[in-house]
């Protein structure tokens, strides 16, 4: 029989801070992945292909790492214009331009960006409902406007779709969350305004501060935490912890947060 080949987003990124300790285990049956390669995905991802025989596969993660939750923690994009313009483009679970004319008369063209993205996070956090379970792979910002409801990544989805008919660059990031909970991997939206990515969270549910990045791209499409390439695989079982050493930080909605 050949081997499935599964491809992995789950360990924290690159630019998430310095690894005091990590290590990624990867079974079948009880017997270590054929191969497990690691590559080097954009904004920092490190994606792991691996190749797994018939039988239970088991991913173990665990990591600590250490980060700095006090002031901006992102740096400029080498490639920004570049990243502009595919940030500005309609995706697959983001059609942005199926949403220009409700996104301009509601928010407008005129004002600032941050006025804007800060106009747009507060309406989904108002007019959006949370509901764990309530949406599918197939559900689009689109169904998240008609619904009312939806999770952290509808929430994401819709606030990037927005955005960027408003013409706002604007990206999916898939993290880790202490303070989340239930605990879950989480999803954030990330706006460019002067050169940095900033963070946004419609559904506050977790301090932005304590996030630490796993994968970034145009919608969930491109941060999966996992998915097969090749073969047939069923989802048995999820557990995801994420804490700090001491208090959670404070997020403060008027302050720009960056991800490392």
């Amino acid at each position: 029989i050949e081997p499935s080949e599964v491809v992995l987003q789950l360990v924290a990124s690159e630019t998430a801070g310095p690894v005091v300790t990590e290590r990624l285990d990867v079974s079948t049956d009880g017997e270590p992945a054929l191969t497990t390669v690691e590559l080097h995905g954009p904004h920092g991802a490190r994606v792991h292909l691996l190749q797994s025989l018939t039988g239970r596969l088991t991913v173990h993660y665990r990591s600590e790492i250490a980060g700095d939750s006090s002031g901006p923690r992102g740096q400029l994009d080498p490639t920004l214009d570049y990243a502009r313009l595919v940030y500005l483009r309609p995706s697959r679970y983001c059609p942005s331009d199926h949403l220009v004319g409700f996104a301009v008369a509601e928010f407008g063209m005129g004002s600032t960006v941050r006025s804007r993205v800060e106009a747009i996070t507060q309406w989904i956090r108002e007019r959006i409902s949370y509901v764990a379970g309530s949406s599918s792979v197939h559900d689009s910002a689109e169904d998240t406007l008609l619904t009312g409801v939806g999770t952290c990544r509808d929430f994401a989805h819709l606030g990037i779709a927005l955005c960027r008919a408003i013409g706002v660059p604007a990206r999916f990031a898939s993290v880790y969350a202490p303070g989340l909970y239930p605990m879950d991997f989480h999803a954030v939206f990330e706006t460019l305004e002067d050169g940095r990515w900033i963070t946004h969270d419609a559904t506050d549910l977790a301090p932005r501060p304590s996030m630490v990045r796993i994968a970034t791209g145009r919608d969930a499409a491109d941060a999966a935490f996992a998915s097969v390439n090749k073969g047939i695989a069923t989802f048995d079982f999820l557990e995801v912890t994420a804490t700090v050493a001491g208090p959670l930080p404070t997020d403060d909605r008027t302050l720009p947060v960056e991800l490392a």
